[in-house]
């Protein structure tokens, strides 16, 4: 007698336990059941054999969906007592913290070359000092921060030549009258360029002047430059020095603070025997004032 289980029935397409299934294409009309026999008995068995060759496949069981880390508790390898975790090492055998700490110095050294790129040939960082600039800059109190532009200098050393500021620019310089034989650091100055090479300045009743080819009888070059200073502070137009007559050389400029009355000044005026820094040589310039980045409040471009 073949018995059927109900979930065996159910997975079959069977509709009961104990009746035929559509096994395999079989038609269950076709499983007609003899109940005679012979001696009068009764037995159950199908007028058709069942093709169990043809019966479906029962579906494949899914795989293990879990990420890996999820069964690397299954793969996790044995070691022995007393086993010790190898050391990193790097291509040449060397620890790991040896690799690390080259990195290091690799990249301070790195830093190192680039600030000093930048220094030499894009831009430099000043403090103004004392009130020579005023109203311009300031130098007392809050004192202003300057970004000094090196890149005019780089291009015209590349192009073979020297650089020779416009007059009116705010040039940064060294101190001509400093003595740096004895190993002592250079002296920075920031000053204004009045007159430029082969021109003649003087100083007569409150009044400079600079004479040259297009200006044979002499222009006041304050009357441009007293509008660059801030918007509420004007540049005092009067200048002392009386007496100053000057001829600047070749490879030289002349160059004066904004606040040029008084003696708040050393620059290149030398009448009133007053102290004189002289002309300056352009070998000594560092470059030109390109902006004020402190105080935040009165940042501004030149």
């Amino acid at each position: 007698m073949m018995l059927i289980s109900l979930r065996s029935a159910r997975y079959w397409g069977c509709d009961t336990v104990g009746s035929w299934c559509r096994i395999a294409g079989v038609n269950p009309e076709d499983q007609q059941m003899d109940n005679s026999n012979s001696n009068g008995g009764t037995v159950n068995r199908p007028a058709k054999p069942v093709d169990f060759e043809r019966m479906p496949l029962p579906p494949a069981k899914p795989a293990d969906s879990r990420p890996a880390s999820d069964l690397s508790r299954f793969n996790t390898p044995l070691r022995p007592a007393g086993y010790e975790q190898p050391r990193p090492v790097g291509k040449n055998g060397a620890p790991a913290w040896f690799r690390d700490v080259t990195s290091i110095v690799m990249f301070i050294v790195v830093v190192a070359i680039g600030v000093w790129v930048i220094n030499s040939f894009v831009f430099l960082s000043f403090n103004v000092v004392g009130p020579s600039m005023e109203p311009t800059l300031e130098g007392e109190g809050v004192s202003d921060r300057l970004i000094v532009n090196r890149m005019p200098l780089t291009a015209a050393a590349l192009t073979g030549k020297t650089y020779l500021p416009e007059r009116g620019n705010i040039i940064v310089f060294k101190n001509p009258l400093r003595d740096n034989s004895s190993g002592g650091r250079d002296e920075y100055i920031v000053k204004r360029v009045i007159a430029l090479p082969g021109e003649r300045v003087t100083v007569h009743s409150c009044t400079l002047l600079v004479y040259n080819h297009d200006h044979p009888g002499g222009f006041n070059p304050y009357d441009t430059f007293k509008n660059l200073a801030s918007d509420d502070k004007q540049i005092n137009t009067c200048v002392d020095g009386e007496g100053t007559d000057v001829t600047v050389p070749k490879g030289r400029v002349f160059v004066t603070g904004d606040h040029r009355v008084g003696n708040y000044s050393m620059d290149s005026r030398n009448g009133d025997s007053r102290a004189t820094l002289g002309t300056i040589p352009l070998e000594d310039i560092v470059g030109p004032v390109a902006m004020r980045i402190w105080p935040l409040s009165s940042i501004k471009f030149f």
